[in-house]
């Protein structure tokens, strides 16, 4: 996604054609999650660090689709070459967020209030709300649409200015502490075997062994996919004024919690969600960046893809705003 964008971006807007990356369940769960607790935090109130929690259900035994245990493989193949990719680019410009940086967590965290043990979940997620951020700060209203109407532009600009940026990261949870430990031993796998071509041969090809029966080549029955479900917590957690957050070493002493729902997610919400964008691509373009390469958020994040996506089985919710005890 990143090499698309920095190859052929000026492309793009010099010809008018929009590209829109990770339209499915990687990652508008993740974009508009971050942006419907962002806006939850009205008035003086300012958000510093929202983490989302992906907890996955299912009334029966939970198999995954191939194509992600493989994109997993050959991600740690290629990590490598990410990081020497990022390093040879120019630094884009970071939102400026109120209060402290957030300090490295435990390995395993326990989440009382949602119920749930999680461990940082290394997906495209958090890289994709970074790309998302760094462009709302280049472009502090959102992106002009490419023949928008006056109606249009004061909503765009008005959904956009209540948007507060926040430092964000994602997490894989688990109800119980064994699952969440079947997740660590998975990873190591994948991190030990990924690396070379011997050791990715012997993932590919056994994948049911090493996911640890999550993963298998012909996929989950229909019954799996139909019993499977999905819910993506979002912890934010930031000042009540934003005079608090300037204060050196004060902590935040305000949580806003939301939460997405919706039903299994490779084979149901992402064909919902990549719909749902194309829809708004076909029936709203003039409301759409003329041209470029750019990831969800910041192209669908002011349209009604949220409500589009609530008609079709995925909601969201606030669950909770409360106080912080220090």
């Amino acid at each position: 996604m990143e090499k698309t964008e920095a190859s052929y971006h000026q492309r793009a807007v010099e010809t008018g054609s929009l590209v829109v990356s990770a339209c499915g369940f990687d990652s508008v769960p993740a974009e508009l999650g971050l942006l419907f607790n962002s806006v939850q935090w009205v008035g003086e109130a300012v958000v510093n660090r929202v983490e989302a929690y992906v907890g996955l259900e299912s009334e029966k035994r939970m198999v995954g689709n191939f194509a992600t245990y493989e994109s997993a493989v050959l991600g740690v193949a290629n990590a490598s070459n990410l990081h020497k990719f990022r390093r040879s680019r120019p630094r884009r410009p970071r939102p400026q967020i109120p209060g402290p940086s957030p300090t490295k967590g435990d390995t395993i965290e326990h989440q009382k209030k949602i119920g749930l043990w999680a461990v940082v979940l290394p997906s495209a997620d958090a890289s994709v709300v970074r790309r998302t951020l760094s462009t709302l700060t280049e472009n502090p209203h959102g992106l002009p649409g490419s023949d928008e109407s006056p109606e249009m532009v004061v909503k765009r600009e008005a959904f956009w200015s209540s948007v507060k940026p926040a430092h964000f990261g994602v997490k894989i949870g688990s109800k119980s502490l064994l699952g969440i430990l079947r997740i660590i031993m998975v990873g190591i796998f994948i991190g030990l075997f990924g690396n070379t071509s011997f050791g990715r041969w012997l993932l590919l090809k056994f994948p049911s062994l090493f996911s640890l029966g999550w993963f298998r080549k012909n996929g989950p029955a229909e019954e799996e996919v139909e019993s499977a479900s999905f819910k993506m917590w979002f912890v934010g957690r930031g000042f009540s004024n934003e005079s608090l957050a300037s204060q050196g070493n004060t902590k935040p002493d305000m949580e806003i919690i939301t939460r997405i729902t919706g039903p299994e997610i490779g084979y149901v919400t992402t064909p919902i969600i990549i719909v749902q964008c194309a829809l708004i691509l076909l029936s709203q373009r003039k409301n759409l960046p003329k041209g470029g390469v750019y990831p969800p958020g910041i192209v669908f994040g002011h349209t009604d893809l949220q409500q589009r996506l609530q008609q079709n089985g995925i909601s969201f919710d606030v669950i909770s705003k409360s106080t912080i005890s220090s």
